[in-house]
């Protein structure tokens, strides 16, 4: 397949290259790629199903970020661009970094200079400027380095800038669960269909619903305040929205996350407090020592929610304990009979 066949939706307007016609057969498609024009150019045209089926012809994720960047750079030009005129992208794609991650990758940089060029497009409302595809972490990276960012500059419009943005990081492992709902929820707010988000995303129609679900129900707050959570899946984040619909358990989480202590956490570990924030205490169990007249501890009772337990040492008390076993079917008797 000729490269302008493969990017012919993006309107690469510098390439040259003649059109080769597409032979008579039926292509095979290994997975949505940006430049796809059956599920970007006709979305609002072909049916949400249709665009589910597409996505579902070859389940098998073989192809990494790094191939779909090589697939999306190779051939084209690389320019050396001063940081400051490059903005992120108009929907975010992740949390924050931490700065021990942006300083580990800066010095991956500094050591081996920037291996792989970022993806950017000339800025559509700022003359001279440009805004990212994807490689946002590498930007604040060279950044702090001072050095000029690779980039490869295209042409995009919206809908394909997000397809790319989101198919790179669709297959980074280190994009967490949440990072993902938020991503999706962001760009339906931007007027995105959900065709669209669907295939920057590589997702199945269920898959969009559940993030949709999760980034709607529960409040952006929280969601900040525990944090990328990597190892935390679809269905604990499920599982959260179904104990945020009970009464009271927002308002115990709100106290949970207020806590100092709460931010000194790791992501996981605050999810996990929210977690355990939604459930009610537990109720302390009440002792009672039974004694003589003489002061020595004939019995002791402990009782909670669920049960009674009376202890009696007979080592102390072996009479006692005999009376009290003796005598224990004959009090209930008599209780069921005054029932």
């Amino acid at each position: 397949m000729s490269r302008k066949a493969l990017f012919g939706a993006i309107g690469n307007r510098e390439s040259q290259a003649p059109e080769v016609p597409a032979p008579a057969v039926a292509r095979v498609r290994a997975r949505p790629i940006l430049g796809s024009p059956d599920l970007i150019a006709d979305t609002a045209a072909k049916p949400v199903g249709a665009i589910s089926q597409s996505l579902g012809e070859v389940s098998e994720r073989a192809k990494r970020a790094e191939e779909i960047e090589k697939k999306l750079t190779e051939g084209q030009v690389i320019v050396a661009i001063d940081t400051d005129l490059v903005d992120p992208s108009f929907v975010s794609d992740r949390m924050p970094v931490s700065e021990q991650a942006l300083a580990s990758l800066a010095e991956k940089i500094r050591d081996h200079g920037q291996l792989n060029p970022i993806l950017v497009r000339p800025h559509p409302e700022a003359p001279g400027r440009y805004q990212v595809a994807f490689g946002h972490r590498r930007l604040r990276a060279v950044t702090a380095l001072g050095l000029p960012v690779r980039a490869v500059v295209r042409e995009l419009t919206d809908e394909q800038l997000v397809v790319a943005q989101g198919q790179e990081n669709h297959e980074r492992e280190d994009l967490s669960y949440i990072e993902k709902a938020l991503f999706a929820h962001r760009l339906e707010r931007r007027g995105f269909t959900r065709a669209t988000i669907m295939a920057a995303m590589s997702i199945y129609k269920s898959d969009l619903s559940n993030m949709l679900s999760v980034a709607t129900r529960i409040p952006e707050e929280i969601i900040h305040a525990i944090g990328p959570a990597p190892g935390i899946g679809r269905r604990a984040w499920l599982d959260l929205v179904g104990l945020m619909a009970e009464e009271g358990r927002a308002d115990a989480i709100r106290r949970a996350i207020a806590d100092p202590a709460f931010a000194a956490l790791e992501s996981e570990a605050r999810f996990k407090q929210v977690i355990a924030a939604t459930k009610p205490p537990p109720v302390r169990a009440k002792a009672e020592s039974w004694s003589t007249a003489n002061g020595e501890t004939l019995a002791k009772v402990t009782q909670d929610e669920d049960r009674v337990s009376l202890t009696i040492d007979r080592r102390k008390s072996p009479d006692f304990a005999e009376f009290v076993l003796t005598r224990l079917r004959d009090l209930y008797a008599e209780f069921k009979a005054g029932a």
